[in-house]
């Protein structure tokens, strides 16, 4: 969300950084909506002004014995009633608008955010370890074999879902474990187990709607499956005050996540890349202002560690103004190496919103002592995705005959398992 205020004061500083991100000219259509609102309670208050003006008239006269007068007085009372609704309706209406148009616009890049259109022009920052050298390497699908059930999913479920079994399952559950307990043991996250279904004012605050109603799930009753641990852990500090004392807060919850893919047709319809649900250990941080630069740089790092402690080698991604997420002003993804696909492959994005969604959230902080508040910082990020994890542990700890050995991190979670699957 934006301020209109700052809209006003700077309209070619918002063009430009939209045109960062492929965006068109905005300002021109938001001041001319803008004025008009501004107009309308103009109008609205000369009209409320001028009936309380009159209604002191009408007393005046009465007290005075002028009947005519209180008469003529009266009458005009009526008619500023009416024009009062036909402008409140009128600034209502308005105010709506404008609300919608701000609120359909992407947060500004940050400066140091790398320009450019699309993901092609995506910085890379920087690489962890080396891929290991693996002849003829099988995807997950063909590794997981009978205990990855895509067919017993789909009965059940539809395309995009999937049954784990046995060892594969509790390889799955590990990793997420793991996770969890790096992040809150040796991060120094504070674990929360939050709601799965959100109020839509969750949703918007967080950024996935409007704009994205189309790739959610909603139940019969109006409320919402989060597509992802973030909408909850933000939300938590919604239409509140904090103490900056306080900050940075950093919360982590390894939830469920569910998403409609309907922008995903057609893309990685194989495996457990892209499905509708699945497991993810998500990073929220709280900040001020002046904290969340350093926090997004930790943030990252924190991500890292899961994949340095796997020993998954991985890159870092600096995205560019045109591929940044509709809240992010910056943005680093994490891509690990699929030996299979011989590439990296996405599997943590970590972000700082500035305060876009604190604004939409109406979250603020201040000082001990001070009367003023302001807008906090929210920060997200993959702790990590825990399907496309298992994915790239089965694939990096492959060998030449389907085996997958468990990295040295899982052993304490897998109760004396070190391989699965593959011939003896």
């Amino acid at each position: 969300m934006h301020d209109i205020r700052a809209i006003r004061d700077d309209p070619a500083a918002f063009d430009a950084a939209w045109a960062a991100r492929g965006l068109s000219p905005q300002t021109g259509a938001i001041l001319a909506l803008d004025a008009k609102l501004r107009e309308a309670q103009t109008a609205l208050q000369a009209a409320q002004a001028d009936r309380n003006e009159a209604s002191r008239a009408i007393g005046k006269a009465k007290a005075a014995k002028d009947e005519a007068a209180a008469t003529t007085h009266m009458a005009e009372v009526e008619k500023l009633k009416f024009v009062i609704a036909m402008q409140t309706g009128r600034e209502t209406r308005l105010s709506a608008e404008l609300r919608d148009l701000l609120a359909a616009l992407p947060n500004l890049p940050a400066a140091d955010a790398p320009p450019g259109a699309d993901e092609r022009d995506n910085v890379e920052v920087r690489r962890w370890g080396e891929p290991a050298s693996i002849a003829a390497p099988k995807d997950h699908v063909e590794l997981g074999g009978a205990l990855m059930d895509f067919e017993a999913a789909a009965r059940i479920s539809g395309s995009r879902f999937v049954a784990l079994k046995g060892e594969l399952a509790r390889l799955q559950r590990a990793i997420g474990q793991f996770m969890l307990d790096m992040q809150t043991v040796e991060h120094g996250y504070t674990e929360v187990a939050p709601p799965l279904l959100v109020r839509g004012e969750a949703m918007f605050g967080t950024g996935q709607l409007p704009k994205f109603a189309e790739d959610l799930f909603q139940t019969t009753d109006g409320r919402w499956l989060i597509p992802t641990a973030e909408v909850s852990l933000a939300n938590l500090v919604r239409e509140q005050v904090l103490d900056e004392a306080e900050l940075p807060l950093r919360v982590t919850a390894l939830t469920p996540c569910f998403r409609s893919e309907a922008g995903a047709s057609g893309k990685d319809t194989r495996g457990m890349i892209r499905q509708h649900q699945f497991d993810k250990v998500e990073l929220v941080s709280i900040t001020t202002p002046e904290q969340s630069i350093d926090e997004h740089e930790r943030m990252t790092t924190c991500a890292e560690a899961v994949l340095k402690r796997l020993e998954l080698p991985y890159r870092v991604v600096s995205l560019c103004t045109g591929d940044l997420g509709f809240t992010a002003r910056k943005t680093y993804d994490l891509e690990v190496w699929l030996p299979s696909q011989a590439t990296y492959r996405e599997i943590s994005s970590c972000s700082n919103c500035g305060d876009f969604q604190a604004r939409r959230m109406d979250a603020r902080c201040k000082r001990a002592g001070e009367k003023g508040t302001r807008f906090i910082h929210t920060l997200n990020g993959s702790g990590l995705a825990v399907g496309r994890t298992l994915v790239a542990v089965m694939e990096n700890y492959q060998d030449e005959k389907g085996r997958i050995a468990i990295p040295q991190a899982l052993h304490p979670y897998m109760r004396g398992v070190t391989h699965i699957g593959g011939a003896d």
